[in-house]
């Protein structure tokens, strides 16, 4: 019997496999069984009320998706008596995430969502904010220090640092929020783009930037979580571009210790459920016991670079 839990922090997964933010809701269950995911990660919620970015949200391209939704949330008394309600019928961990604006509201919110029923917080600090051109507190270190900081200050809980692929050097943000007291970093959310209609001589988003999501992106996620892991002790969560096993697998290898599906779920509502049965066969046909032992199990080769600022 091959052994597929994972273990990050306090946490103990029963697989590696759980979905990405905001990509997971109630009519899923209808589809496929939660109780076989290794985390339930709910959808990002902040302080306030937003209804989020107006139309079109979405650009479809052949092997990635750009959307601009712009974090719209029902707030944190919604998910405390609502979304619980119905999700902490399941056993795997219920992990939440929260946005805000400001560094306190972090905190306050962090606090006010540490209930029994929250296993761990996901710190959303990658969302780009369109209204300082794309910047986001994930941008910017001492930002990003600050926001950790004060969420270990306000809850007891896990604390996972979603980190945003859009810096020059994301192994340093993976070793701040570590040094800030998060427990587990998620590398990354999507990287920061745009769309134009050239007939109409328009942006063919609503709100002009967005982020790229799917296969596309993988490459380049794939290389952040490689170096994130070199760069700190913490676990590091993949998530960017996965669509199967294989991808899963990996992501492992390169150094993650579970992953996130989101994209493909949109269009295989039962992404996650086959990517989990596709790796207990790949366990099984590799004769490896325990899946934990394939993170950062990578063979490199003996020239290979050390440092996480390599260069083509």
């Amino acid at each position: 019997m091959v052994d597929l839990s994972v273990q990050i922090g306090s946490l103990r997964l029963q697989n590696p496999v759980m979905p990405g933010s905001g990509t997971l809701a109630e009519g899923l269950a209808q589809v496929i069984d939660l109780n076989g995911l290794g985390a339930i990660v709910l959808k990002t919620i902040t302080p306030d009320l937003r209804q989020g970015t107006l139309p079109p949200r979405v650009v479809e391209y052949k092997d990635a998706t750009l959307f601009s939704i712009g974090i719209p949330s029902k707030g944190p008394d919604y998910l405390l008596e609502t979304t619980l309600a119905f999700y902490r019928h399941y056993t795997p961990p219920l992990v939440a995430s929260i946005s805000a604006d400001t560094v306190e509201a972090f905190g306050l919110l962090a606090t006010y969502i540490s209930v029994p029923d929250v296993s761990a917080i996901e710190a959303n600090i990658s969302c780009p904010n369109l209204k300082a051109d794309g910047m986001a507190f994930g941008m910017d270190l001492g930002a990003t220090r600050e926001v950790i900081q004060e969420m270990r200050r306000a809850t007891k809980l896990p604390i996972w640092a979603k980190l945003t692929p859009n810096v020059g050097d994301i192994a340093a943000f993976a070793r701040t929020v570590q040094d800030a007291g998060a427990d587990a970093v998620i590398v990354a959310n999507a990287l920061l783009g745009m769309a134009v209609d050239a007939e109409r001589r328009i942006p063919r988003l609503g709100n002009v930037m967005g982020g790229l999501t799917g296969p596309a992106v993988k490459p380049i996620i794939l290389r952040m979580v490689h170096q994130c892991a070199r760069a700190i002790d913490i676990p590091v969560i993949g998530c960017g571009g996965i669509t199967s096993g294989e991808d899963v697998i990996e992501y492992m290898l390169a150094g993650a210790t579970a992953v996130q599906i989101g994209t493909a779920t949109f269009l295989k509502p039962t992404a996650m459920q086959r990517a989990i049965t596709w790796i207990a066969d790949y366990c099984v046909r590799h004769g490896v016991e325990r899946i934990r032992d394939l993170t950062g199990a990578l063979r490199l080769p003996a020239t290979s670079p050390r440092t996480s600022r390599e260069t083509i």
